[in-house]
């Protein structure tokens, strides 16, 4: 893999000497455009369009290495469109392990209307996953040497709804440390396995776990708490949108409102802050300055319209404006 110029890194910044991977059950091709206007019936031409490889491990690999540093992607890849997110896996220069499935790898559409400047965004569920395919992926990490583990995204139709609590069973054992990202059942299950380090959930995904409302910071905090103290996972970062982020651990909570910015996308915000995040951990940054650069990353992610991801410059500008809640 290419090493990171000087312009590519976090200036005067430790970069890990350690190397994480990522795991994507469920990938994309992640394809955006502009429209002029969007309308039924009738065909709508489209400018700036442009792919990438997309899913959320593969989102949080992306932005680690524009950041310096190493990593590599696990992930399931299958049919005519798995061959075309190899190929975009190799563009973005990404190490990469391919588990194949028979399945095809699905293709998720983003497009920006420039008369209203709203977005709209469609994914597909996705394809089903054999048995044999969703245990040929564990096999893949175990044999795998990280300092730490990136579960993100969802989880495909056929895969049981305790993988990632399997999986991060398995990787802590052996001292990796996992971080998990995810929603629904599969975060209930994973965090109810324990051996978490990090797990990101947004506002939504915590209210869906806490099976209440979270109307104010407070609550929020309060929720997140209530996992470090069922010894569920050693931190909780729960991302705000437009409002910024809260981070819990055994030491506290900590808050950070929102940056003000124009936002052109949402699109992995939340694996830019991920990624950003853990790449300062691995740098042995302490927990509040790497939950700064977290808010930092989600903030320069929304500045560009598509699935652009978080930039360098733009995170290293941004976390000078930070200021706790």
């Amino acid at each position: 893999m290419p090493s990171a110029s000087p312009s590519d890194s976090l200036g005067d910044r430790a970069i890990p000497d350690t190397a994480i991977a990522t795991l994507t059950m469920n990938p994309t091709i992640d394809v955006a455009f502009e429209v002029d206007k969007v309308f039924p019936t009738h065909k709508i031409r489209t400018a700036r369009e442009y792919s990438n490889p997309g899913g959320g491990g593969i989102n949080v690999a992306r932005v680690f290495v524009r950041l310096g540093g190493n990593v590599r992607c696990v992930y399931l890849s299958g049919g005519p469109t798995g061959v075309a997110l190899d190929g975009l896996l190799d563009l973005h220069q990404l190490v990469r392990t391919r588990v194949p499935i028979a399945g095809h790898t699905r293709i998720a559409v983003t497009t920006l209307e420039k008369s209203s400047g709203l977005e709209y965004r469609i994914t597909p569920e996705g394809p089903e996953v054999r048995e044999a395919e969703w245990r040929a992926a564990l096999a893949w990490l175990e044999a795998i040497e990280c300092s730490h583990l990136v579960m993100s995204g969802s989880l495909p139709r056929g895969v049981p709804k305790d993988f990632y609590a399997e999986a991060a069973r398995m990787m802590a054992s052996r001292g990796v440390r996992v971080v998990l990202d995810t929603s629904g059942e599969a975060l209930r299950a994973g965090l109810a396995g324990g051996g978490i380090t990090l797990v990101k959930p947004s506002r939504g995904e915590l209210e869906a776990l806490a099976g209440t409302s979270l109307p104010t910071r407070a609550a929020v905090a309060e929720a997140a708490m209530a996992i470090i103290e069922a010894r569920q996972a050693q931190m909780v970062a729960v991302t705000l949108g437009h409002e910024g982020a809260i981070l819990a651990r055994q030491g506290g909570v900590i808050d950070y409102p929102a940056i003000p910015v124009e936002a052109k996308s949402t699109v992995g915000a939340g694996d830019s802050f991920l990624a950003a995040m853990v790449f300062a951990l691995c740098a042995g940054q302490s927990d509040d300055a790497a939950f700064r650069m977290g808010v930092a990353a989600g903030t320069a992610a929304v500045l560009h319209p598509g699935t652009d991801l978080a930039r360098p410059a733009d995170i290293l500008r941004l976390v000078k404006e930070l200021q706790p809640a």
